[in-house]
């Protein structure tokens, strides 16, 4: 279940790719069967012993093309352990409502991306995450749970002060938005009610089978209860006075 529209994020094969908090490996794989040289970096160890373990078992079936290369790093989204302009594509997908400094955050990763590079963000929408935050206090005050909800403009805003140049959004998982809204209000905890098991079946039929009622049905939600808004944009080019004074050496500008 991807959350970014890899037909609005382009990306070629060769790409070297940033999974930031990278969870369970769901953006990294498909950039890597896309032929992308992908690094996924998520803070819990076991997330990405999982997911390099994926990344093998993908190599040996032949899922990757010749060429492209993937590994799984545990790291911090606050100091990054790259250098500058090490990436083409950055995602960072349903990580920012996690940290208290987004802010940090989006500057290590405008720091690691190149300039002309491209930028995937995406956090819970304003809406459907409202109501989950209404409907229950054990949805988000957990450790490591969601601290923050973002509204469109603020989380542009946002990345705009970091230096970015948004270029297009959106918002996904329609099917998802009440699903969630039904944990909230059973107990988010309570997976046997009757009415949580019966949308989990719906949702998993929809994830493997794909079929057109669903895809139709999440198209005409997406706009009104999609439960992620998705940001892109890019890192400006720098100035060609810039380049050349860069080229040219220290003392070249006195």
């Amino acid at each position: 279940m991807l959350t970014v529209d890899f037909t609005r994020f382009p990306l070629a094969a060769g790409d070297r790719v940033l999974d930031l908090g990278c969870g369970g490996g769901r953006h990294a794989f498909e950039c890597y069967r896309r032929g992308a040289h992908v690094v996924a970096v998520d803070r819990d160890g076991e997330e990405i012993r999982e997911v390099a373990k994926w990344f093998a078992a993908m190599k040996e079936a032949g899922e990757a093309p010749a060429g492209a290369s993937a590994v799984a790093i545990e790291g911090d989204a606050l100091h990054l352990p790259f250098s500058d302009d090490s990436f083409d594509v950055v995602i960072i997908s349903e990580v920012m409502e996690h940290i208290p400094d987004d802010k940090s955050v989006l500057a290590e990763t405008v720091r690691v991306l190149r300039p002309g590079g491209r930028i995937a963000v995406t956090v819970p929408r304003y809406g459907p995450e409202r109501i989950c935050w209404a409907l229950s206090d054990a949805y988000h005050e957990v450790e490591g749970g969601h601290i923050r909800i973002y509204k469109a403009d603020e989380l542009l805003g946002r990345m705009r002060e970091a230096g970015l140049e948004p270029y297009g959004t959106h918002h996904a998982h329609g099917l998802h938005a009440p699903y969630w809204w039904i944990k909230c209000a059973v107990g988010v905890d309570n997976d046997t009610a009757l009415p949580v098991k019966l949308y989990h079946k719906l949702l998993v039929w929809d994830i493997v089978k794909k079929p057109l009622a669903t895809r139709l049905a999440e198209q005409a939600l997406n706009p009104l209860i999609g439960k992620s808004f998705v940001a892109y944009a890019t890192k400006p080019q720098l100035p060609v006075d810039a380049v050349s004074v860069a080229d040219a050496g220290p003392g070249a500008a006195q």
